[in-house]
């Protein structure tokens, strides 16, 4: 289970910070829900019902910064998962950012931005479904990162340069 004050990185949306755990009626009964806020956007509030474990497998812990400069350092070591078939290419990718697993993330990232750099090369453009998932798992690795390394979110890609 969650605390309050913790911070949690929910589904594609970054890192939350719980900010309550309370009964609300949204549908005729009391449900006891984790009330998330993103870092980044105190606008918008989630409401995740602690008893949905479809919705609560969403939410993990976020990576601690040994965790994260452990990730970095693998980063050169990750393997091309460049797909050609495109229907197949856009599943696996989503199936990716929904999972959330941070290596898998780091290897989507690597890929897209490998192959947008030999497509600019050639004066192409990256397909717009791979754009979209890659902007997605930058995104959710990134604003990850910037939370456990304590850094603003635009330092985050000039740290990873720098340590790999």
């Amino acid at each position: 289970m969650f605390k309050t004050g913790q911070a949690v990185v929910y589904a594609s949306y970054g890192v939350c910070m719980i900010t309550a755990i309370e009964k609300r009626d949204f549908s005729g009964e009391d449900v006891e829900y984790y009330v998330l806020r993103p870092i980044g956007d105190q606008k918008n509030t989630f409401y995740v019902p602690t008893s949905n474990s479809a919705l609560t497998e969403k939410m993990r812990s976020v990576f601690s910064r040994s965790e994260v400069e452990e990730l970095i350092s693998v980063m050169p070591d990750e393997g091309d998962i460049w797909i050609e078939n495109e229907s197949q290419r856009k599943e696996e990718y989503r199936r990716i950012i929904n999972s959330g697993d941070r290596r898998e993330l780091v290897k989507l990232i690597k890929t897209l931005y490998v192959r947008k750099q030999e497509l600019e090369a050639q004066h192409k453009h990256l397909h717009s479904a791979d754009e979209r998932c890659l902007n997605d798992a930058e995104n959710m690795l990134y604003d990850e990162f910037a939370y456990a390394l304590d850094i603003p979110r635009e330092e985050v890609v000039p740290y990873i340069k720098a340590h790999v």
